[in-house]
């Protein structure tokens, strides 16, 4: 449902009512995000809608829960004490005899469960039993294209929320000081933008263990400087315009003009390249993972999916359901930062 407005009611609203009437203007960004959105949340119980266990089993007037729990077979009428293995068909057959019966999950399998009773070899093609086949191991490829893009999108969040944090501080700093202290700032960011950050990721990745962890802290390290180029020019801009030395005259604090009057009109660049900066960051991580430089082998991986695909060039499902995903989620995020930044464009109606 479309809403028109006249001219009295737009003057009515706010910068902020006004840029988001723009925003859902463009249907295009305004439905990408909706998409981006679901898919996310819907990654985030990964382990409800694709794991190994049943979600609930009612076994001889009993519930059980072993996605929390762990049962041994012998629980279930099996004949080891070992952990279950729920997707064994022995197993589903003692589980669901008379009247007793379980609710397993949308999709079978985790992203480390190796299925062993494929009738295929490994990598083996789309099937009843995997939807998008297996990779080289055994594992499930859709199960770890859904833990894969949750991974992917946290990281790229976490990783660009801490490169925005650092670089507003350090983009403020110069630009509302200048003088020496934007002077000798700006050549320290010139001399650790020069650092080949390829080759210090490769020297760490041989001498750590590889980890999430320390991807998003040698990440951060150089995510920051081009956002702080921006916020830097927003502060050179505007330190000097009257509401600025109005608020100096009358007292405010340096950091109380930097963060209440400076920052607030100047976060339109960095709300504009939050999306671009977030596919850039999940590119990254991609690639890392593609080079071996990454997450561990045996974390959930877009970039191991795709490394997979150049080894086994006949498993076209490896390699194509994962670019798939990767496109189809960097489209969205383009498509959302194209709509974002038209929001944020105050020459616009």
């Amino acid at each position: 449902m479309t809403m028109t407005l006249d001219k009295t009611q737009l003057a009515n609203l706010s910068p902020a009512r006004r840029a988001w009437l723009r925003f859902k203007s463009n249907r295009r960004g305004y439905y990408s995000l909706w998409i981006f959105s679901i898919l996310l949340f819907t990654s985030l119980f990964a382990e409800v809608i694709s794991n190994d266990k049943p979600l609930l089993i009612q076994f001889e007037q009993n519930y059980y829960f072993p996605l929390w729990n762990d049962y041994p077979e012998t629980t279930f009428g099996g004949d080891f004490v070992t952990k279950t293995d729920y997707n064994d068909p022995y197993i589903k057959q003692k589980i669901t005899r008379d009247n007793n019966w379980a609710v397993y999950p949308l999709n079978h399998y985790r992203f480390d469960s190796i299925n062993y009773f494929a009738e295929l070899p490994n990598p083996a093609r789309p099937s009843a039993q995997n939807l998008l086949g297996t990779d080289d191991r055994g594992r499930d490829v859709l199960a770890r294209l859904i833990y894969g893009f949750r991974l992917s999108v946290l990281f790229a969040l976490l990783l660009t929320a801490i490169g925005v944090v650092i670089g507003i501080i350090v983009g403020s700093l110069q630009g509302y000081f200048v003088g020496k202290v934007d002077l000798v700032t700006q050549r320290l960011i010139e001399i650790w933008n020069s650092m080949p950050e390829l080759y210090l990721l490769i020297i760490f990745a041989s001498i750590f263990k590889p980890s999430i962890g320390l991807l998003i802290i040698l990440l951060s390290l150089f995510g920051w400087m081009g956002l702080s180029d921006y916020v830097r020019a927003e502060f050179l801009r505007g330190r000097n315009l009257d509401y600025v030395l109005s608020a100096r005259a009358m007292g405010v604090s340096n950091v109380g003009i930097m963060f209440k009057h400076l920052l607030p009109n100047s976060m339109v660049p960095v709300l504009t390249f939050l999306p671009f900066r977030i596919s850039g960051a999940i590119m990254a991580l991609t690639s890392l993972d593609y080079l071996g430089l990454g997450v561990p082998p045996s974390t959930p991986s877009l970039g191991e999916l795709l490394s997979q695909g150049k080894d086994n060039i006949d498993a076209w499902w490896l390699s194509m359901t994962t670019f798939s995903v990767l496109v189809g989620t960097l489209m969205l995020l383009i498509f959302i930062g194209e709509a974002l930044r038209e929001a944020l464009d105050t020459r616009r109606g």
